[in-house]
């Protein structure tokens, strides 16, 4: 057992590691062929932290560990909107600024709400995984298309400063090793990827815990690191803003292009449990956002604490 738990832990720090490397290559990269801050921004670092759940679900789809695959998309999406965010706001209250509740919110609603109904027969078949593919690939694209014509000059020095964090412009990034990052990104993360999911499947076996169990707790939250990285200390320097749109953003990004790639793969089956139960608590927590943007178009304090609640009250019908 406790070779199954440094296992895991290993696992979880490489694709920490990883995933923070290829963030940084890709980024350079795109500098180095003149892709604007803004693009990047809205491409390359909203879709960065969510690269481990990628590799982590994929893997485990690969190896036939489905349960995981599928729990870890789900327990991540809860994650992300009740604990992480819940914890941002609670130490920081921020305006709801930008596209955040005209665009994207409502994207990631319906694009909750087309996963809930399509796994309900129990599997994510090829042609929904291509769907959700295809849907991604379409709204980052009218995305990038529609912001850059309506980007403020506050927001473009934003997104500017989030890029320049990752590839200073002041050095000018070199294209060996930009990409050396790249590949050392991607060992990291492969080899992240297969420890956790490996030591997350012996684990559940020796506890006598489901996979699904396993992929909900452990691994959803092991591999939402980089976002609570982000997101926490975007609060702390007072750019809340830039936490919310790691959560949505995030939770797209696992909906559309992890079930998306790993359906593609192979069809998935999806548990019943979590078909009937778990997935109702990721449209349940979504929709929970809903008149909480819309209240003042502000986040306040107590509606943190409500979110971390609701993160709790999963945890413990979850555990029981």
């Amino acid at each position: 057992m406790f070779a199954s738990i440094v296992l895991v832990l290993i696992g979880l720090g490489l694709l920490v590691l990883g995933g923070e490397a290829l963030l940084r290559g890709a980024v350079s990269l795109a500098t180095l062929l003149r892709v604007t801050p803004a693009v990047i921004g809205l491409t390359v670092v909203a879709a960065g932290t969510s690269v481990p759940e990628l590799f982590v679900s994929g893997l485990a789809a690969y190896q036939g560990n489905n349960d995981i695959a599928v729990a870890n998309v789900v327990g991540s999406n809860i994650f992300n909107i009740t604990l992480i965010l819940g914890l941002c706001v609670a130490i920081r209250p921020f305006d709801i600024v930008g596209n955040t509740l005209r665009l994207e919110f409502p994207v990631l609603m319906i694009a909750t709400i087309a996963c809930v109904a399509l796994v309900q027969d129990f599997e994510v078949s090829r042609w929904e995984a291509v769907l959700f593919l295809v849907s991604y690939i379409g709204f980052t694209a009218y995305m990038v298309r529609l912001v850059r014509r309506q980007l403020t000059k506050g927001e473009t020095e934003s997104l500017k400063d989030e890029v320049e964090e990752l590839a200073p412009s002041e050095i000018k990034p070199s294209s060996l090793k930009s990409f050396a990052l790249v590949l050392g990104g991607v060992v990291l993360l492969g080899l992240g990827a297969k420890f956790t999911v490996d030591g997350a499947s012996q684990l559940a076996r020796l506890w006598g815990w489901s996979e699904r169990l396993i992929g909900l707790t452990i691994v959803s939250a092991g591999t939402s690191l980089p976002e609570v990285v982000a997101s926490v200390v975007s609060s702390i320097r007072g750019r809340s803003d830039i936490a919310i749109g790691n959560v949505i953003g995030s939770n797209l990004f696992n909906i559309l292009i992890i079930l998306g790639l790993t359906g593609i793969i192979s069809p998935l089956p999806v548990q019943a449990t979590l078909v009937s139960s778990d997935c109702w608590w990721m449209l349940a927590t979504t929709v929970i956002l809903l008149p909480i943007m819309l209240n003042g178009k502000k986040f306040y304090r107590w509606e943190g604490l409500v979110l971390l609640g609701v993160y709790g009250a999963y945890m413990w019908t979850l555990l029981r």
